[in-house]
Formats: C-alpha cells, structure tokens, sequence
C-alpha cells in the first residue's frame, strides 16, 4: 500500500513533537515558560555557610549605609547650628579674658610687657611670607581640604604609634581650621559657676580626646562653610600664644623683632611659625638658638612645599633671625615686677584693659649697671658662689631709673631683694644718727669720745658695743666718726641727741619699717628693704627734703588720651635744716675720701656715701650719691648665710663705684656744693669739689648762710659754744667711772646761728634744684 502524499501531516510525528517540551518540563520540575534552575553545587553543610554570610552581609550593608545617612544628617544639624551660631571672623581676632599692660621708658620706647599682649593685624597686611610658613608647617593642605584632613590625622596616628605613643598623644593631625576650633573652644565662653578658674577652662578647651575630635568635625565643616580659608587663617594668627606674654602673630613680632607682622621676613617669618607647637619652650627670649634651630626646620618645610626658591632658602638659613636690642636685653624685669606692684591690681595684674604705663625707667642706666655687676662678679667672686646682690639707681627726686633685684636678670614674677627683700641695714643707718644731731645744732668738728662703752638696757641687762676694729680713738670729730664708722662713737651721739629724734629722722626720711627702740639702733639692727633706704640718701642729697621713690609717671588706657593714674612719688616733707644736710653730704664725702668707703672713689668726680656691714657679715652695703645719681647696692645670701670676708667698704663699693663709673660714662661732673673738711684744720668751709660752686644754687646758698656765726637752742637761745667743742657723755656707765649726767639733762649741743635771710635763700635755692628735678 502507497503512502499518503502531498501536504498532510503525519500525526504521530506532531504528537510527539508538541508533547515533547512539556515532557522535559514536568520533568525538571520547572514552571510552565521560565528557564531551568542550575543545579546546586556542594552539600549541605557548604550550602548552609554560605547562606548566613549572605545574609549577615545583607544586614550589616543595610545597616551601614543607614547608619552612614543618619551620622550625616545628624552631621549637617549639628554644623548648621553651629554654622548659625557664628559671628564676623573680626569678633574671633581677640579671644584674651584679660588685658595687657605695656610699659615705655623715660624715652617713650617699649621695653616691657605684662599679661597676654595683642595686636590685631588683617590677612592683607600680614607678610605673606609669614602666611606661607604657618601653612607649611601646620597643614600643608589648608587649601584643599574642607576643615578636615582624613590623610593627616591617619598619618599623625601613624606617627605616634610608632613613637610607642597613644595614638592622638603628641601629633594630633589636626588642620588649621580644626585647631581655630580648638582656640575657639568650640564656641564656648568661660562660666565661673561650671569652672573653677579661666585657666580650668583653658586647659579643658586644649584638652586631647576622641570626643573632642568628633565634636571638632562639625565646628571645622561650619567654618569653611561661613568662612574664607583667608579669614579662618586669619583668625588663628591673631588667636594663637605665641610665647613671652604675646597672643597673635603681631604682638609676637613687635615682641621679639619690633617690628609689624606685615614687615618680617623669612627667617623671622620661620622663627615665628616654629612657636606654634611649644610658644614657651621654642620662644627665643627663653633660648636663641633653640629657636633659630626650629626655624632652619621650617624653612626646609617652606622649600620642599615651593614657598622658598633655592636662593630664598639659602639666604634665610644664613642670616637667622635674630632678636631686637630689648628683647635681647630683657632689661627692667625687676623694675616692671616692681611698676606692677605698686599699681592698682585692677589697672595692671588683674586689668582686662590694655593698659600703657609711661615709667622712669633708662635703657641706658640699667644695662650699664647690669655690666658692671656682671664684671664685679666675674673678677672677684668664686664661680658657683650663691651670693645675690641687689642694686638700685634713681635721680635726686626719687626717680628710679634701674633696677637689679638679683643675679638673675631674665627671669619676670621672681624674688625682688631690692624691693621685697628686708635686711639689717647695719651701719649704712649711721647717717640718720648723725643728721638728728645735725639738726639740733651739732657741727660736724664738734667731738664726741670714741672709747669702751657700756648701757644698762632696762630688762635686757649690760650692753656693750665694740668698733669693727676693736680698736678706741679717744676724742675725735663727727666728721671722722662717720668717715671711720666708729660704733662707740656714734652711739654716744644718740644718746646725746636723743633715740626718738634719730627714730623720727629715719622715718621721716622713708624708712619704713619697725625701729628698734634700744641704744642698738644707731647700729642699723632694724630692717629695710635696699629701695626704701636709697631713697632716704636721696632725701639726704636733696638738702634734707624726703623722697618718695616711684617709677610710675602715668597709666592710661591703650587709646585714651586721658590718664588715669599720675605720679605719686617724688620730692616730700622736709626732714632736716638745709644747713644740716649740707653738713652731712660733706662728712659722707669724707667717707669716700678718707673713711670706710675708699673703694667708692670716683675719679675727678665727687660723691658722697656710707658703708653697712651688719653683724655675723650677714649683710653688706654701700649707699651714696653725685650729682646725678642716687645708687645704693646690697650683698648677701638669701638664706642668711654669712659673707666670707665681706664688708661694706670692700666688694659692695667695688660695685657701686662701677655701676656709677658705668652711668656716668660721658655726663658732665655736677659738684655736691656742699661741706667739705680740712683735715688739718677744725673749721668748717664751704668748697666747690669738681667744679664751678656757682653752678649749684644750694651750695652758694650755704655759703652765704654760713657768713654770720651764731647758734640756737632748742626752743631757747644759748650761749655761743667754741669750734670744735666735746660732746659730754649723755649718761651711760664707762667701765673707768660713773655716769656724767643723767641724760634726760641733756638739753642741746651747739649750733651755728642762721642769718634771718639765709633761710629764704636756702628755700629758694633748694627749690630752683627741685624745679630742675621735676623736669
């Protein structure tokens, strides 16, 4: 049988052709139109793992990118608040609780700082120079960053892992604008309930921890949001310590190169930059070339970054920087502790106003003074020694114009023993003794015994002093008494003219401590402090007018044009008959010439002055004056340990005939124009010593009062005694006999009768001299 031709199909054949696919279908168990599944691969256990991988990663990638939205939401509100909260960069320059005080010389000139001194300079008038050396050194890419630098805090970390360091202890890889966060203390200002003190505060604010990183971010995003890089770079170089009292790149220019900050350049501008990372340590008042070696650091940072070509380089590290005249010299530390003190504290230790004091102060005279010291020492006292000294210098009027409160002249806030220190005066309080009997008519040829002595002091028993010698003179004049320091001698004339007489010289002339009340205090056992007793010689120069040592002319505050405070010091009350003092100034002449004081001789020029040695060589002294100045020096141990063979009259004088030598290098000789004695003759006379007599009013003065000898008593007339009459003794017990007289008798000793016009030349004379002093 034929097959079937044409174009039927075969059944069978498209049977199993369309039931072919579902058959494959059912058995893979797929669904009717999706692909086949591939077969899983491994078992059961592989499976099992791989299946909670999946899902811990699908859990932590869900977590992490929520996590990541909701730290930067919480991101933005917290740099949008603190975006809000922000004022004008200007308002952030001057970030001090308290003020400065600057201090200026007798010449206008600035030579010391006190507190945290400021000057605000914009970003256009600093040197750019400078702005390229804080950013070389503190965040090479302050311009490309966005107030954080993920790359330098990982290699800051890095860096102090490997110095076995926690890893934000030391470098912290903070950027400019996170360390104007830092200084800003993130917008929070002192609260004296929550703090105990600014300085609390402060340490708090600069305090390292991973909070106040994390807290720094949003303030540093907020900056460069709300700021230029110009004016966050500003803010932190006007904001920053810089060493030495000085907050800004300004005041610390001025400070160390007086100079602006607009006007420094490379080596400076480096000098500066390295006081960022430690402003004490690295200040180059506090070690020159500690500094000038950060700075060579940063000016190789400043070429490899571009800031410096070759030539720039090269020249910068050859010519450091250096420090100007007065920073170098820190001259008037002491001096300004003292000006500091004597102030009101609200005005200048505690003052929240930048205060200016115009002072007495000479460059000039206290670096010749610091020399000479510093050469006396050097040549004539054993290296290692811990002996101190202490030195002062003032005009006639009281006028301070140095100061040296110890060896150690570049320290500030340290022990002053010029002003703080209170020491036995010794036999420097010999003058006083001598002008109460001046003044009650006693002529410096008038005698007085020198020999043993003994006084019955009520409760206290025998007392009996001895001269330095142990040697007795016998009848000798005042004059020589005092030339000689003559212990015996001079506590007879106290006793003559009376202990309360003496006691209210000596404070009338500003001695101002307790006065011991026993026969002891001719002998200096009362304590003084070197100013106060400088400034009672003044007195004594001055005719017998007291003196009020000050150094502070004016205070004003920075851009007034009223003062607030003047000056409060100077010329006084007078102590003593200008007679008197005219007499004294002549025997204290002798001292120098003839007396204790030998050592004190100044060549061609004349000066007057007095020893002080006090028991156990404790302390010594030389206290005198010229024409111009008033110098008085003090040796000892702070811990009273005594002087190997030191008295006033030995290294003392060495020091104050250099310091005097020093400072009157090139002034002209200015006589005393007073008494001055014939050794050989016992009458009193009126010289011109170094110069033309008609120069000094009072000395021409004196001689016209001295025209017409006559005396007084006090308060009645006596009868005229003869020249160089003996004292008698004022009733103390000698070991040969009895009393005298009981010395409540003694009435009075002799004195030269004054014309009735020789007081009103006097007076006109003395205040022609106070008129050219307060010029």
């Amino acid at each position: 049988m034929k097959k079937p031709t044409g174009t039927g199909r075969i059944v069978a054949d498209k049977r199993n052709f369309d039931q072919a696919p579902q058959k494959r279908q059912k058995q893979s168990g797929g669904a009717p139109g999706k692909p086949p599944r591939r077969p899983r691969r491994g078992n059961v256990v592989t499976r099992g793992i791989a299946g909670f991988v999946s899902l811990v990663w699908r859990v932590i990638w869900g977590s992490v990118w929520r996590l990541g939205l909701t730290v930067a939401l919480i991101l933005f509100a917290a740099s949008f608040y603190y975006y809000t909260t922000l004022p004008e960069p200007s308002a952030l320059f001057d970030g001090r609780a308290r003020g400065s005080v600057t201090m200026l010389d007798a010449e206008g000139r600035v030579f010391a700082w006190r507190g945290e001194t400021f000057g605000m300079v914009s970003a256009d008038k600093i040197a750019p120079v400078l702005k390229d050396a804080v950013v070389a050194t503190e965040d090479k890419r302050f311009y490309r960053h966005l107030g954080v630098d993920p790359r330098g805090i990982a290699s800051a970390v890095k860096i102090n892992m490997a110095a076995g360091r926690g890893p934000l202890e030391g470098n912290g890889g903070s950027t400019i604008t996170q360390q104007v966060a830092k200084l800003l203390c993130l917008g929070e200002t002192f609260d004296p309930i929550r703090w105990k003190s600014e300085a609390d505060f402060e340490a708090e604010c600069r305090k390292s921890s991973i909070w106040r990183k994390v807290k720094e971010v949003p303030y540093a995003l907020a900056m460069e949001a709300k700021y230029s890089k110009q004016d966050i770079l500003n803010i932190y170089m006007n904001r920053s310590y810089l060493g030495a009292g000085a907050r800004g790149f300004e005041a610390a220019a001025q400070r160390y190169f007086d100079k602006s900050a607009a006007d420094v350049n490379a080596a400076e501008a480096a000098m500066l930059a390295g006081l960022l990372k430690a402003p004490s340590y690295f200040a180059p008042t506090s070690n020159l070339q500690r500094a000038q070696d950060r700075a060579t650091v940063i000016l190789g940072l400043m070429h490899e970054q571009g800031y410096l070509d070759d030539k720039q380089f090269a020249e910068a590290k050859t010519q450091p920087a250096a420090l100007s005249r007065a920073a170098a010299a820190r001259a008037g530390g002491y001096f300004a502790d003292w000006v500091m003190e004597s102030g009101p504290g609200f005005l200048t230790s505690e003052t929240t106003e930048d205060v200016t004091i115009t002072t007495t102060f000479d460059q000039r005279v206290q670096r010749a003074a610091e020399r000479a010291l510093k050469r006396i020492f050097d040549e004539k006292v054993a290296p290692g020694s811990k002996a101190q000294a202490a030195v002062v210098v003032m005009s006639p009027d009281g006028a301070v114009r140095a100061m040296i409160g110890g060896r150690d002249n570049t320290a500030t806030g340290t022990f002053n023993r010029a002003t703080q220190a209170k020491r036995q005066t010794g036999s420097s309080f010999k003058p006083f003794v001598y002008a109460a009997a001046l003044d009650q008519g006693y002529s410096p040829n008038d005698t007085v015994l020198d020999a043993p002595l003994t006084i019955n002091v009520r409760g206290s028993g025998p007392w009996s002093p001895q001269n330095y010698t142990r040697r007795y003179s016998g009848e000798v004049t005042l004059t020589r008494a005092l030339s000689q320091s003559l212990n015996t001698a001079t506590i007879r004339l106290q006793e003559i003219a009376g202990r309360d007489a003496v006691r209210r010289v000596a404070q009338d002339f500003g001695f101002a401590s307790d006065l011991a009340s026993g026969p002891s205090l001719g002998l200096g056992v009362s304590e003084s402090t070197l100013l106060a007793m400088t400034g009672a010689y003044a007195g004594i120069r001055n005719g017998g007018t007291a003196v009020s040592p000050y150094g502070l002319v004016e205070l004003r505050i920075k851009g007034d044009d009223q003062a607030l405070i003047g000056q409060a010091g100077g010329m006084g009350q007078r102590v003593i008959s200008q007679k008197a003092a005219g007499e004294l100034i002549g025997m204290m002449q002798q001292v120098i010439e003839r007396g204790t004081g030998t050592r004190a001789k100044l060549s061609g020029r004349p000066a007057a002055g007095k020893t002080g040695t006090t028991s156990s060589y404790r302390d010594a002294w030389f206290i005198g004056f010229t024409g111009q100045y008033v110098t008085g020096v003090w040796m000892g141990y702070d811990d009273n340990t005594p002087l190997k063979g030191v008295t006033g009259g030995g290294l003392p004088a060495e020091i104050w005939q250099a310091v005097m030598a020093e400072i009157h290098d090139g002034l002209p000789v200015e006589t005393l124009g007073n008494f001055a004695f014939d050794p050989d003759s016992a009458v009193p006379q009126v010289v011109s010593t170094g110069g033309d007599g008609a120069a000094d009013p009072l000395a021409a003065a004196l001689s016209e009062a001295l025209g017409q000898p006559s005396q007084q008593g006090q308060g009645q007339a006596q009868p005229a005694p003869s020249e160089g009459q003996s004292l008698p003794d004022p009733g103390v017990q000698t070991p040969g006999g009895p009393p005298a007289f009981p010395a409540e008798t003694v009435t009075s000793g002799p004195e030269a009768e004054m014309p009735p016009d020789a007081d009103d030349a006097l007076t006109q004379a003395l205040r022609g001299i106070e008129g050219v002093y307060q010029q």
